[in-house]
This record gives structure tokens, sequence and C-alpha cells, in this order.
């Protein structure tokens, strides 16, 4: 087995609910990060086996792939893969162990690994109606708690989530 060593970090900074960073997509916050980065290191965007994004809500401007958006908006070759990592509150710690593990079996020597989330930017969703022209919609905030939960699982374990 390999070692796996963390090269640099660098991240943006903190932001708060309609805050000055609310007007920045989250693609392209991760995008600036990600140049930044690229600026002050000694290898070039073409030696990155992968991009391994974490991102929670996924529900607006940050789904359809994130990991990959940025990369390809921060100048990455479209050679270089991006993926996005699911594992709500702790997806951009996922996505570095991911990259570490992919390492140390030997897939790869150099992974760019991190996290984004915008919730002033979260998106309002809509459950889609029992029928094609149903007018019975329900509204969700896509920014705390489970948008669509599923009534067994609510009788099992309640519905409230980590944030509630």
């Amino acid at each position: 087995m390999l070692d796996a060593y963390l090269y640099d970090g660098l991240r943006s900074p903190f932001g708060r609910h309609a805050g000055t960073l609310s007007s920045i997509r989250p693609d392209d916050l991760m995008a600036e990060v990600m140049s930044a980065l690229l600026e002050r290191s000694a290898w070039t965007p073409e030696n990155v086996e992968d991009v391994l994004i974490g991102c929670t809500n996924q529900a607006g401007e940050d789904a359809r792939n994130i990991g990959r958006h940025a990369a390809l908006l921060a100048g990455f070759p479209t050679t270089v893969p991006g993926q996005t990592v699911n594992r709500l509150c702790a997806s951009g710690l996922a996505a570095a162990i991911d990259a570490a593990r992919a390492v140390t079996c030997g897939e790869g020597h150099l992974y760019l690994a991190g996290g984004v989330e915008s919730m002033s930017r979260a998106p309002f969703v809509f459950a889609k109606g029992e029928t094609a022209y149903s007018r019975d919609v329900r509204m969700f905030d896509s920014t705390i708690g489970a948008r669509f939960p599923n009534p067994r699982l609510t009788e099992r374990y309640g519905s409230d989530t980590m944030p509630e």
C-alpha cells in the first residue's frame, strides 16, 4: 500500500446567509479556489488524475456534477475527470478520503479534493403532482432538512435532520 500526502490546502472565506458571497454561484466559488490553488502550486492541471468535490445540496446551481463543472471553469483540460461526492455534512471530507484512498491503492498520484456549498443560493423545489395536470403542488426549502422524506423512514426514525 502506498502513502498518501496532503500537498496543499486552500479555502474560500466563510460566508453567512445572504452575505457578501451570496451573489457568487457555488461552481464559480469552487473554480476560484481551484484556480488560486493552481497558481501557487508546482503541478499543472494535466497532472491531476481526478477532481473530487463534495457538495450536499445539489438542487440548484450546484447540481449536475459541480466537481466537473468547477474544474472546467478553473481551466482544467477536458481530459481531467471530475466527480461530485454527496455524504451530506461530510461531503468535502469524504471527497478527500476518497482521493487519499485512490492514492494508497495505486490508482493515481495526484488528486484535487474539496467541498463547496452555498446555502444562500439553494433553491426552493416543488414535488411533482400526483397526476399529469395536478394543481396540488407543495414547495420545499432545499437549504435544510429532508425535502421528500419517505413516510416509512419517517415513521421508523422521525423526520428531524441534524441542523433541525
